[in-house]
């Protein structure tokens, strides 16, 4: 027998790896866009070239979210991570490999394939193993997995650079770019062998009608291994409940995202995947070379790598407050707050900059030069931009869609909240270098725009959705209440506990003592 720990801070952050390599592959290209090696072995890609060797990864996650509830709801959400793991260890090895553009492609296409799958599942699975008192921070650290996976990759080749002469030998080897592709695979190989030592998850089990698995999961999550301890009985009596009700509708759950209750649901989770690549992030982590060489930074490489590590320190406090701050108030000021930077970044472009008179520079086409004050104040707005992003969107908006559907569609629903991430991913990755091209600094107005259109949508349709548990997301979603108006404070898991502690309702399961018939009361909250 397996040994297994079920704490579920090292559950969530060891499956939260699963990140982490997509983290590896978002700054995979940053890295080594300024080295020589890259540029000269690669054909000095540039505009649409570039931008399709970056959308290819993205176009590969878009695939790799679609499939994923199929593997997840078949074989499990640990053995869907673990699958993820193998595909990705197959494309660092194309990667490694690549003779030419095309094999590159190929090779990050397959390794899209691979986090799109674990970008679906890890939350799904973390959402499913976490009481709701800390459901927001473990999720979150899939986005400090991700933060932290760009920034280890960044120095990873940031360090690479060095190798046959520095960045800027045109000489330089290929090893400038093979030694970090070829690293990938170390976190891809902990992952798979790791999931072996976590548990299923107990949702998923009870989907299965694996009861008796079930019940020892959540006796060791929640109650120290005790399965008649009084929160593991709640927690036994909230998901049979909920999925006798899903299996009384009788209704495919293919044809229950469809329905209007929770079509609205699917549309929000997609959307804040959505706004979470429109809101401008996707240039500062894909193409944050490009800008500081635009705003006349002397080692741009070194200066970009500072926005990598505000990225990972400041999502650490969101991680810590979201479950006490909550979801709504994230999202609201985060895109508020880009907005602003970006409008401002943008104005400084727009006044101090110009088209850059090396024209044998295919890289970027609009400069800021003999400005230091303004090319400080570029710089300046990007670092807080990372830094609100980090705060705000960036772990809220892959908490939010994991919790909010039921049981019974949630794989499926966040794999096209995940799919629609993608495919904005891909899109931006194919048309931001075009557009910092023959745009310029109107980009950043565009983008800017988008935040104010994302501040809207939220304000209108996301409730708030800390403290409650899965099971409750009907009574937040269903309730007719509007999105700006509080929702009732307290759970109805934490009464049925107390009144289980009390003795007011006796439940049964198939491995507890207790023989007497499950009695269900409705349990009002109030609006403080």
């Amino acid at each position: 027998m397996v040994w297994t720990t079920y704490n579920t801070y090292v559950i969530c952050s060891f499956a939260a790896i699963g990140g982490g390599l997509f983290g590896f592959d978002i700054s995979s290209m940053s890295g080594v866009l300024g080295t020589e090696a890259y540029k000269n072995y690669f054909g000095h890609p540039a505009s649409y070239r570039q931008g399709g060797i970056t959308c290819s990864m993205p176009a590969g996650s878009l695939i790799g979210a679609l499939a994923s509830s199929f593997i997840a709801d078949r074989l499990s959400r640990r053995t869907a991570i673990q699958i993820a793991s193998l595909i990705w260890i197959f494309g660092a090895i194309l990667q490694t490999a690549s003779n030419g553009v095309a094999l590159l492609c190929v090779g990050r296409v397959v390794a899209g394939l691979c986090v799109g799958i674990a970008s679906s599942i890890v939350p799904v699975y973390q959402a499913e193993i976490a009481p709701k008192e800390i459901r927001g921070r473990v999720v979150s650290l899939q986005q400090w997995a991700i933060t932290w996976g760009i920034l280890i990759q960044y120095f990873i080749q940031y360090g690479a650079s060095f190798v046959d002469g520095g960045a800027k030998n045109p000489n330089q080897g290929t090893a400038a770019f093979r030694i970090p592709w070829a690293v990938q695979m170390v976190p891809a190989v902990i992952l798979f062998f790791g999931m072996f030592f976590l548990p299923r998850s107990p949702r998923w089990l009870a989907s299965k009608d694996r009861w008796e698995e079930a019940i020892q999961v959540l006796a060791h999550l929640h109650g120290k291994g005790d399965i008649n301890h009084p929160k593991v009985l709640a927690e036994y009596q909230e998901i049979e409940e909920a999925l006798r009700f899903e299996r009384e509708e009788a209704v495919t759950s293919y044809k229950a995202l469809t329905e209007p209750r929770m079509f609205k649901r699917v549309l929000l989770g997609m959307s804040i995947q959505m706004w979470s690549q429109l809101c401008g992030m996707n240039i500062m982590m894909y193409y944050i070379v490009y800008i500081m060489e635009g705003a006349g930074i002397g080692n741009e490489l070194l200066t970009s790598s500072i926005q990598y590590i505000i990225n990972v320190a400041l999502t650490l406090p969101a991680i810590l407050y979201l479950d006490k701050f909550g979801r709504r108030p994230a999202l609201l000021i985060g895109s508020f707050g880009m907005m602003s930077l970006l409008f401002i970044s943008g104005g400084l472009q727009a006044s101090y900059g110009m088209p850059n008179p090396d024209k044998t520079d295919k890289s970027i086409s609009w400069v800021v030069k003999g400005h230091q004050s303004a090319s400080k104040g570029i710089v300046a707005c990007s670092y807080l931009f990372v830094a609100t992003f980090a705060t705000t969107w960036g772990p809220t908006s892959w908490t939010y869609p994991s919790e909010i559907f039921p049981s019974k569609i949630r794989a499926k629903a966040v794999s096209l909240a995940t799919a629609s991430n993608w495919a904005w991913n891909c899109a931006l990755a194919f048309a931001v270098p075009p557009l910092l091209w023959n745009i310029n600094w109107k980009m950043y107005m565009i983008f800017a725009s988008f935040n104010a259109a994302a501040f809207v949508h939220m304000f209108l349709t996301a409730p708030e959705t800390k403290g409650k548990t899965l099971e409750e997301m009907d009574s937040v979603f269903d309730s007719g209440r509007p999105a700006w108006k509080p929702v009732p404070t307290g759970s109805r898991l934490d009464q049925l506990q107390a009144d289980i502690e009390k003795g007011n309702i006796k439940v049964s399961h198939p491995l507890g003592k207790r023989p007497i018939a499950v009695q269900t009361e409705v349990v009002e909250t109030k609006v403080e």
